[in-house]
């Protein structure tokens, strides 16, 4: 059984220099971080946030067509929405990622583990599809992968938010890996799990293993909905998530 921490308190380590000075030297991420840092600055300062002493966290909802970016600084226990940004364009339907080529967009826990300064798509940030539920739950060994928040507006199984808006994005999350958070989290919903939208969802697409599954999710979904923190996790030998106050 897997378990995993959202206690994503930055520790610097060696490498978060280099790391950020890598990124840098791409003339894509220096523009667009020339752009957008000092709005990014501001709205930290706004909230009384140090600049040298915060996470993130990005929540997607597949319906919705929306990504989420919500901050904290580690001196607080609570997240605050700093932007939402719209997909704008998706294939696929609800419902989790199983295999190459089903077109759809995963559903489940994640987190960033790429930063691609020289994405097809301009900037993009890779998530860790397939994770040990998916590799359990998925058709083996054709599970697919290279699943990126990126720029542009075309995509099969990824997504898209427009260039102009990957930049700031970008800047953010390579802010947050640069202090320290080795684990950007990402969590993928196919909706936003208020009651009536589970029981919507539910209704149209019956099926009992995608009924449990997105009632694993919710519960995730419903803590974070009355904390605005996120709580542990564990991935058990069958696929499921379980969530629990730390």
């Amino acid at each position: 059984m897997l378990f995993l921490s959202f206690s994503t308190r930055p520790v610097h380590r060696l490498g978060d220099e280099d790391f950020k000075r890598n990124q840098l030297l791409n003339v894509r991420v220096l523009k667009a971080y020339m752009e957008e840092i000092d709005s990014i600055d501001n709205w930290l300062l706004d909230k009384n946030i140090a600049l040298s002493n915060y996470e993130i966290f990005i929540r997607a909802f597949k319906k919705e067509d929306l990504v989420e970016l919500w901050i904290k600084g580690n001196d607080v226990d609570t997240f605050a929405l700093f932007k939402t940004y719209k997909i704008c364009s998706s294939s696929g339907v609800l419902g989790p990622k199983r295999k190459q080529g089903d077109k759809q967009i995963p559903e489940g826990v994640y987190y960033i583990n790429e930063f691609n300064p020289v994405s097809t798509y301009h900037l993009s940030l890779g998530i860790n599809y397939p994770n040990k539920s998916d590799s359990i739950l998925g058709e083996k060994n054709n599970l697919g992968g290279e699943i990126f928040i990126h720029g542009g507006c075309e995509s099969i199984g990824c997504m898209p938010v427009t260039t102009r808006r990957i930049k700031e994005l970008y800047v953010i999350a390579l802010q947050a890996r640069y202090l320290g958070q080795q684990k950007i989290p990402v969590i993928i919903y196919p909706c936003k799990l208020t009651k009536n939208n589970y029981k919507l969802i539910t209704q149209s697409y019956p099926d009992p293993k995608l009924v449990k599954f997105w009632g694993s999710l919710r519960s995730q979904y419903m803590y974070f909905e009355s904390f605005h923190n996120l709580p542990a996790m564990k991935i058990d030998d069958d696929g499921k998530y379980y969530f629990f106050s730390r």
